[in-house]
């Protein structure tokens, strides 16, 4: 798998590191998948700011039960029902 360059954004509200931590993991830079509960996201850093953040690595979000789930990949993403 590829590496992905983690960027160094830096919010002025909420948990500077919190972007950081997220996607520093190896998930994360392998292009794998990380999730984080809702309410902790908003309570860090806000859901403006992981849209913003997510959409800034070409990545991609979705929501589901209460989760934020993060693909660490600029690829296309195709959905299926």
């Amino acid at each position: 798998m590829r590496q992905l360059q983690l960027g160094t954004t830096r919010f002025a509200g909420g948990n500077p590191a919190f972007f950081y931590h997220l996607f520093s993991e190896k998930a994360a830079r392998t292009g794998g998948i990380v999730r984080r509960a809702v309410r902790d996201v908003e309570r860090e850093v806000g859901r403006d700011a992981i849209i913003a953040e997510v959409k800034k690595r070409e990545f991609h979000l979705l929501e589901c039960a209460g989760q934020f789930v993060i693909i660490c990949a600029p690829d296309h993403l195709t959905v299926h029902r």
